[in-house]
């Protein structure tokens, strides 16, 4: 008779205990070691399981923790956004994927290290760790659908949990952990883990090639010329970029190596620039809608990238614009409601002056022009984003376009700005001019000027440089306190 699953022993590793650190690097080679000590556990039960062996016990391993606890209230350089936590307590977050947000961890961990003059304690948590994504990043393995195997799955490994797998924390409602730590990071180790699986799904790229400067576009032109940006590049090694990226994980260092066109492109393919330390960029082609737009920007978001900038295509809404012509988003008119129930729509969406400035300084080294000539070619202002592809036909989108004095329409620009909010990940938007519905020039076959065209090959060419200026910043700097709400994390 079949041992029944529902009620076996619980198996897991050894938890060693909990040690403390002054010493950023050493804290993350020790949530390494737990990483993959929990990690190999749940993989080598499951390769038994997958190969036949009966299971004896119900098995489960556990996420690392960082956890710090601030006994006085700190003195804090008052201009940082991030780093430190505002009160006494005890703080605590789950890891997952060490090895992936190396970097990171060192540079946040050594923050608050230095920020309070406390040490960090790392330990085994009390989140069990789904097998799902203990095998995500192993290419040879997959978790069966229920009912392949001759036992329930969810009976001998533990599954995903929605409950710990929501956006609670960035969204601000989130209440403390059960042992009453506050959070110490905007995402726990679960909903990391989701978004790594999905962007893998979703772009045809591993997280490991995502860089810190992430461009969105809606126009396949852009990919074709960012791709020939990167081979120009790839051969001047002086210039710093290592490799390139595309759907399929195929990488290049040669620019003259040949990339193999996938049987069926994935729903938004990813392209990578890459340099050490993740400071390339990032080219995402997220097609057309907002619900494109927040599914990318949900899942990117716990990569924790430096910037964000949609660089697509828009309607121009006045007369005076030129198909070709720019226009740098002041505003935002957000009518997409994909993230009306994250985000009211009450809430407002500052403009950065980083960013902004980054593009309007790109935009006139690109094009070569300056001051009031530049007003020829690029419009600042308000950018409606709307999901209603034929807007045109209707009436009130139209009177609600000119009292709030838009410039342009898309249908992602406020949909990835808000979410840049949401996430507290800088975001900014520049915009071509595509067509002018409202002054009979549609966007017809055959339309397009010679400007028009030139135009578009220089605005990757403007976001590209609008991320390397960026990049030029302090991290203090780019991350400013205009993201940051009344009780927030310590890590970005």
């Amino acid at each position: 008779m079949d041992t029944d699953t529902r009620y076996l022993p619980v198996d897991t590793p050894a938890a060693p205990g909990r040690q403390q650190f002054t010493d950023a690097g050493a804290a993350v080679a020790h949530l390494k070691a737990l990483y993959t000590q929990s990690t190999g556990f749940l993989l080598d039960r499951f390769t038994r399981a997958l190969e036949g062996e009966k299971p004896t016990a119900r098995y489960r391993a556990f996420y690392p923790e960082l956890r710090l606890t601030v006994t006085s209230h700190p003195s804090v350089d008052s201009r940082l956004a991030f780093g430190h936590v505002v009160a006494p307590g005890s703080y605590s977050a789950t890891v997952t994927r060490p090895d992936l947000f190396g970097n990171y961890l060192r540079e946040q961990i050594g923050l608050l290290i230095r920020n309070h003059g406390v040490p960090v304690t790392v330990g085994v948590s009390e989140t069990p760790m789904p097998v799902h994504f203990a095998v995500a990043h192993q290419s040879d393995l997959a978790v069966p659908q229920e009912g392949v195997l001759d036992f329930s799955l969810r009976d001998v490994f533990d599954v995903p949990d929605l409950n710990t797998m929501n956006d609670d924390i960035v969204n601000g409602v989130a209440g403390p952990m059960p042992d009453g730590s506050q959070h110490l990071a905007a995402f726990t180790a679960q909903r990391i883990d989701y978004s790594l699986a999905r962007l893998q799904h979703y772009t045809a790229t591993a997280a490991e090639h995502f860089q810190n400067f992430i461009l969105f576009t809606n126009y396949q032109f852009y990919v074709d010329e960012f791709e020939a940006f990167a081979r120009r590049v790839l051969g001047d090694p002086s210039l710093g970029y290592d490799s390139f990226v595309a759907p399929g994980n195929q990488e290049i260092t040669d620019p003259e190596a040949p990339l193999a066109a996938l049987a069926k492109l994935p729903q938004m393919p990813a392209y990578h620039l890459k340099r050490a330390n993740g400071q390339g960029i990032t080219l995402v082609n997220i097609g057309v809608g907002p619900s494109n737009a927040k599914t990318a920007t949900d899942h990117i978001a716990v990569l924790r990238p430096h910037a964000w900038l949609m660089v697509g295509h828009c309607a121009g809404l006045r007369n005076s614009q030129r198909l070709g012509d720019f226009v740098l988003a002041h505003a935002y008119l957000r009518e997409d409601h994909v993230l009306d129930a994250d985000l009211p729509v009450w809430v407002p969406l500052p403009t950065l002056s980083e960013v902004q400035v980054a593009l309007q300084e790109a935009v006139a080294e690109v094009t070569q022009l300056e001051g009031y000539e530049l007003k020829r070619i690029m419009r600042t202002g308000t950018v409606a984003t709307i999901d209603n592809r034929n807007w045109e036909l209707r009436d009130t989108p139209i009177h609600r376009l000119s009292l709030a004095r838009a410039v342009a329409l898309d249908m992602e620009s406020a949909t990835i700005a808000a979410n840049g909010f949401r996430f507290r990940v800088p975001y900014g938007t520049l915009l071509c001019v595509s067509d002018k519905p409202l002054h009979g020039e549609l966007k017809l076959p055959g339309m397009a000027t010679d400007f028009y065209r030139s135009q578009v090959a220089n605005h990757l060419l403007i976001g590209i440089r609008a991320m390397e200026k960026l990049r030029e910043m302090p991290l203090e700097r780019i991350h400013s306190r205009k993201l940051r709400s009344f009780h927030e994390t310590a890590f970005l």
